[in-house]
């Protein structure tokens, strides 16, 4: 059977799943608020497992939490081709950041079923466990583990705000399994995202062919000085680790606009300590988000961090801490996959333009051990990691049309 043009997904069931996911865990005005391992995410993984099952596909776990839910091909002894992305959410999520992802791929299932539609090659639909790195970073942790960037001891020993390690939350909500993590092998994988970013939105593309992926260097710093009355210590006494932390984030602007236009840097969590009114900051943790598609460029923004950070202190006569948190190197995907994604999009009829991918994925790791590629839509202003974040039908269903042949170029079909 030959890929023709008008082999499609179903748009409106895609988007009605999207919507039904998106009731668990709501926000405050409209995303989504489903954090790994809590609760919430326990519901929404139970959801996704119900569907798959009634789609025909038999679920597996493993001991990082990582659900794989698999479509039988033909060929026994084919590797399978990967698609999925994650369910976890940002505390201020939206509906579709990794969701699109995950439940893209669901309805590519779907649409085979539907079309009675065989593969050489099994599919397989995976829903990796802490992408976001929020409640415990860093993020990409399971296909981090996977793909052998992290152990998984280490992942295990990862703690939440309260105290709560990783492997502790396996347990507590019940979806730790018993696969061995990295087991697996793959013949290729894809995976569907929105952009989070403006250009595709604003170029009129329906389409981002994700070529590479941008290095990421996560560095927390911890600055320290002493605790003191706000209004009874004099200035030129004061030890404000507060005004330090704001003199490195000042340093980090300087740093990234240095390297414009394809660098990027900010300042994206930090705890003041005590954080009350009328205390002086004693001590302030923050973590610096560098990234480039440049190692060297990469290299030279931590750099040049440490030591303008230092300069800093001293002159203050404040404490300095700086630990690498998170980060990988930046990366090129898989030829053969990106040329079938562009293929797709071509076939299809979609308008399209090569991208570099400016937020982390789990791709990012995969793409280490398998044939890897993204695909990306437009998502409204560019917005993500936010409540307001939007996309709408007409994308996610094209995004997903080309995941559909991407896939299909890549398993096999079957006549």
């Amino acid at each position: 059977m030959a890929l023709e043009s008008n082999l499609r997904i179903d748009g409106a069931r895609l988007w009605d799943s999207l919507m039904e996911m998106a009731k668990i865990g709501p926000g405050i005005r409209g995303g989504n608020n489903r954090q790994t391992l809590t609760a919430e995410d326990g519901e929404g993984r139970a959801l996704f497992q119900k569907w798959c099952e009634e789609a025909g596909l038999e679920m597996g776990l493993d001991q990082m939490g990582t659900m794989f839910a698999k479509r039988a091909g033909t060929d026994p002894d084919a590797l399978p081709v990967y698609v999925g992305s994650h369910l976890d959410t940002q505390p201020t999520g939206g509906k579709y950041d990794g969701i699109l992802g995950v439940l893209g791929g669901l309805e590519l299932i779907r649409t085979l079923n539907d079309l009675d539609i065989k593969t050489r090659h099994p599919i397989v639909v995976v829903n990796w466990t802490n992408e976001e790195g929020t409640r415990f970073a860093p993020a990409m942790m399971a296909s981090g583990v996977f793909a052998g960037k992290f152990t998984q001891s280490w992942a295990y020993s990862r703690e939440d705000a309260d105290g709560v390690t990783m492997g502790e939350a396996l347990e507590n909500v019940g979806w730790r399994g018993k696969e061995t993590v990295g087991d697996r092998q793959m013949h290729a994988m894809f995976e569907l995202h929105i952009e989070q970013g403006p250009i595709l939105e604003d170029e009129g593309k329906d389409i981002g062919v994700v070529t590479h992926g941008q290095g990421l260097k996560w560095i927390q710093i911890t600055v320290t000085g002493t605790e003191s009355h706000t209004g009874s210590t004099p200035m030129p006494m004061r030890k404000n680790a507060g005004l330090g932390m704001a003199r490195i984030t000042i340093l980090v602007d300087d740093i990234a606009l240095s390297h414009a236009p394809n660098a990027v840097g900010a300042i994206g969590h930090c705890d003041v300590y005590p954080n009350s009114r009328n205390i002086i900051p004693g001590r302030v943790v923050f973590t610096v988000d560098f990234r480039s598609p440049d190692l060297a460029v990469l290299e030279d923004m931590e750099a040049r961090l440490r030591a303008g950070a230092k300069e800093i202190c001293d002159k203050d006569g404040l404490g300095l801490e700086i630990e690498i948190v998170g980060g990988f190197d930046p990366i090129t995907f898989d030829a053969g996959c990106v040329a079938a994604v562009r293929n797709a999009a071509e076939r299809l009829g979609y308008a399209h333009r090569d991208l570099v991918s400016g937020a982390g994925h789990d791709a990012c790791w995969i793409n280490a051990v398998a044939p890897t590629s993204m695909i990306m839509c437009p998502c409204v202003d560019g917005l993500s990691h936010n409540e307001d974040e939007e996309i709408s039908v007409e994308w996610a269903t094209a995004g997903t049309d080309v995941l559909l042949h991407a896939v299909l170029e890549t398993a096999e079909i079957v006549d």
